[in-house]
């Protein structure tokens, strides 16, 4: 299985966790979710994050999602998030699934966190938990984590910690954040990989901006596969015009709370899971979401009908 590296591009789909009706993960869901969100391009997969209710596994849950995940991706790349509120369970997590081939672990900081030094030390603490030969994906979400992280702050923990080698970049705004860190490696600080999330919001932008793809879960993957590729041409208009048609339903999916719940609706709706449950606790759609889902999925194939 490959390893992500400071070079890393494209598109690493963040995965749904799929559940039967009845609470139980759906082991033929993991598999036919695996063979979707490959099957429309993506680069790699992203699994166990804050949108695959990670939280709620168990810990040998979490090892048998990626066992199975690992296993349906035939050696493409999967990175898998090992985030927890202790360093013991983040160390235990990592080992079994770098043992198993995953292609590197993410970890947020925990939301304690406050100053810059505290945040400095947090992932030193981590990189010695896991160990220096563990490619690390810093995810960057200050929206749910609380925690702020000034770029100066990055780039002197990727200077500390070359394993550090993917900023997962979810500030927002954030744009000009992306914009200091290229411009700091310009001037001589090593490169790391930047993927972004937020549910691919700004995507245009960020690769505009030098971001080198998307580390996001929306529902229509091969929007932020094209995108990518079109902006790596220097088809920007193209790109954005593609963009623009997906827009609505990736602005309604961003809702807080529900968003989980809408995305799961669209995977089930396209065949890529069996069911559209989700662990309690949870927000299911109600019929008015729903309607509103499906209104937005019909005008969306309506502006890509124009646009041929």
């Amino acid at each position: 299985m490959p390893l992500i590296t400071a070079n890393t591009k494209g598109v690493f789909v963040i995965a749904v966790t799929p559940f039967r009706d009845d609470g139980a993960i759906d082991h033929a869901s993991v598999d036919s979710m695996v063979d979707f969100y490959f099957d429309k391009g993506a680069d790699g997969l992203t699994i166990l994050g804050i949108m695959g209710e990670a939280p709620k596994l168990t810990q040998s849950e979490a090892i048998e999602v990626t066992r199975r995940t690992l296993a349906r991706a035939g050696g493409r790349p999967v990175v898998v998030g090992v985030s927890a509120p202790g360093l013991a369970a983040i160390g235990e997590l990592t080992k079994a699934v770098m043992d198993l081939g995953a292609a590197g672990v993410m970890v947020a900081p925990p939301s304690s966190l406050r100053t810059d030094d505290q945040i400095a030390g947090y992932y030193r603490t981590v990189v010695e938990t896991i160990g220096t030969e563990v490619p690390l994906v810093l995810q960057d979400y200050p929206l749910t984590t609380g925690v702020q992280i000034a770029p100066k702050t990055l780039g002197a923990i990727f200077e500390a910690h070359p394993s550090i080698v993917m900023l997962k970049h979810e500030d927002w705004p954030g744009l000009q954040k992306i914009s200091d860190l290229r411009d700091a490696e310009a001037r001589g600080r090593r490169r790391v990989s930047i993927l972004c999330g937020n549910g691919g919001l700004f995507l245009v932008e960020e690769l505009r901006r030098g971001a080198d793809g998307a580390m996001t879960g929306f529902a229509y993957p091969e929007m932020m596969v094209g995108v990518c590729r079109l902006s790596a041409e220097g088809a920007h208009d193209a790109a954005q015009d593609l963009f623009d048609a997906y827009l609505p339903l990736m602005r309604y999916e961003q809702q807080p709370g529900a968003g989980l719940a809408v995305r799961k609706y669209v995977l089930a709706r396209r065949g890529a899971i069996a069911s559209v449950a989700q662990r309690r606790p949870a927000v299911p759609l109600n019929a008015a979401a729903i309607a509103e889902v499906e209104f937005l999925i019909a005008r969306q194939q309506r502006k890509l009908e124009a646009l041929g």
